[in-house]
């Protein structure tokens, strides 16, 4: 059905044809909606359709794959129309978005069952030492020693060492969580460890020293919660040298490539874990790649089944004859356009850069001529009263259409015409408009492909990334570890290749070594 759709919508794209022609495709159109309807009967109980909304793009991906056959202007006498777009899903996909429902329902339980824990173990940690000070006061007052000039002056300390801990541990473990990573964070856990076997055996101390023997020395209970308060900020200076100092000296270099078009970035990494290895690689990912665009890759593929069509191959000894000959037949003749391929690769590129140089000078003057009117429209409303005056979002919607078609042909040109809907264009007009920038500021967000993070989510967001590794993902960076990170539409691959050591000599220079003298001949005539 979408095929016929896609025909149906070329065909009403045009505008100029006679009453005779447009029955004739009318009545083909009609044909051609009806024949997938009667061969696909069968098939349509076994998916389900759904029709989504009209597209957002200013132009549809039908245009791009008809550009190659278009001239320079074709705009002219050609009325663009998008339609309805509809995709089939498979009873496999419903499944699989089940269990990925699934799986995401099992992560959010993991993480909120660790948060859990690291809260309740945290409220233990705060409320031991203020339990220590006040059960005494509780349990046995009458029998306490008086507290003394020392032991009022350990409370201040008391109170302010928590204070501190308090705000360092919001500084640390107090932080939105960025991903959930496939393993625990191994420095992280045996903290947590520490931390309760360090509190339990305060705890059971307390109990069989002050608790049943019901010590009378107020203040060397005070000081037993000092000592713990102290301990405590001990443990979070060695929280922070592994969770946060260890891995800022760069020991490995990375390369990351993208499977696709083999875009790479090289990055410096200190002493991580592969999975924590893998978030900071997606985190440069999506600042540092230029976004990915499936449909520059489409050039290549349909050129090669271009040449594999133009093969053809005659039996002319019969059916009975075996494959041989054909093999043979298939191979010389893929060899001699092979000689000529190279040829038809250098022109359909020449062609091709010579028409986005074209569409880019047109929508370099048509955006300078809007914003050369956008600076006459501020003239004139500078001389209106203040409640008449424009909004740059009406600005912009009255100078969109004098550079909507040159900047129409140029992102069906570079294919880009899936991540710039005509909504974004707008908000980017009037945010320029707003902040009194330049036609080519406006310019660079189309001219020169942006990273991931320019463009809109729904374009580019994976939301699940699956880690590959032979090696134990908890396990260190390794010279010569190889993994890869796997999206639905391409994979990244990270090489990891340990920083070399660097050996420095110093060579001593004798500053006398510099010096020379000149010496003239006596005869030298003056």
């Amino acid at each position: 059905m979408s095929a016929a759709m896609d025909t149906e919508s070329t065909y009403s794209g045009y505008s100029h044809y006679s009453g005779h022609s447009k029955k004739a495709h009318r009545q083909g159109s009609r044909d051609r909606h009806k024949s997938p309807r009667s061969k696909d009967g069968s098939r349509s109980e076994k998916s389900v359709t759904i029709q989504t909304p009209p597209a957002e793009p200013l132009l549809g991906n039908d245009a791009s794959r008809a550009e190659e056959g278009q001239d320079d202007n074709w705009g002219e006498t050609t009325t663009a129309i998008t339609g309805t777009s509809e995709h089939s899903i498979s009873q496999e996909d419903i499944a699989r978005i089940s269990k990925d429902l699934e799986d995401s329902v099992g992560l959010d339980c993991k993480r909120y069952l660790g948060l859990t824990v690291a809260a309740v173990l945290g409220l233990l940690v705060f409320l031991t030492p203020i339990a220590f000070i006040l059960l005494p006061q509780i349990l046995w007052r009458d029998d306490l020693e008086p507290c003394g000039t020392v032991c009022e002056g350990l409370f201040i300390s008391v109170a302010f060492k928590l204070l501190i801990l308090l705000i360092g541990t919001w500084a640390l473990f107090f932080r939105q969580p960025k991903a959930d990573i496939p393993r625990v964070f191994v420095f992280r856990a045996l903290l947590l460890v520490l931390i309760f076997l360090f509190v339990f055996s305060y705890w059971l101390f307390y109990g069989v020293r002050i608790l049943d023997s019901k010590d009378t020395n107020y203040q060397g209970i005070v000081q037993y919660a000092v000592s713990l308060v102290d301990a405590l900020l001990f443990i979070h200076y060695l929280a922070i040298v592994l969770l946060e100092l260890r891995q800022l000296q760069p020991m490995f270099a990375v390369k990351v490539v993208r499977s696709t078009d083999g875009e790479s970035r090289y990055y410096s990494l200190g002493h991580l874990s592969i999975q924590r290895a893998a978030l900071v690689v997606l985190e440069n990912y999506y600042k540092d790649f230029t976004v990915y665009n499936p449909a520059l890759l489409t050039a290549s593929k349909s050129r090669a089944a271009k040449h594999m069509a133009g093969l053809k191959v005659y039996n002319v000894d019969g059916p009975g004859n075996n494959a041989s000959g054909q093999s043979r037949a298939m191979i010389a003749a893929a060899a001699r356009r092979r000689d000529s391929s190279h040829n038809e690769l250098y022109y359909e590129e020449a062609d091709h850069e010579r028409r986005v140089k074209k569409r880019r000078a047109r929508l370099v003057v048509a955006v300078e001529e809007a914003f050369t009117h956008i600076k006459c429209l501020q003239a004139e409303e500078q001389q209106k009263a203040p409640g008449e005056m424009m909004d740059p979002r009406e600005a912009a919607q009255a100078i969109f259409p004098s550079m909507a078609r040159a900047l129409q042909k140029y992102l069906r040109t570079t294919r880009q015409q899936q991540y710039h809907s005509m909504e974004s264009i707008l908000q980017h007009l009037s945010f320029c408009i707003t902040n009194n920038m330049t036609p080519k500021a406006f310019l660079e967000r189309y001219l020169n492909p942006g990273p991931t993070l320019q463009y809109d989510r729904d374009h580019w967001f994976s939301k699940q990334w699956t880690l590959v590794s032979e090696e134990a993902v908890t396990s260190g960076l390794q010279d010569g570890i190889v993994f890869v990170l796997k999206c639905l539409d391409f994979s990244l691959v990270v090489n990891v290749k340990k920083i070399p050591f660097i050996k420095l000599s110093e060579e001593f220079i004798d500053p006398k070594s510099h010096k020379f003298v000149l010496r003239l001949q006596s005869e030298t005539s003056v």
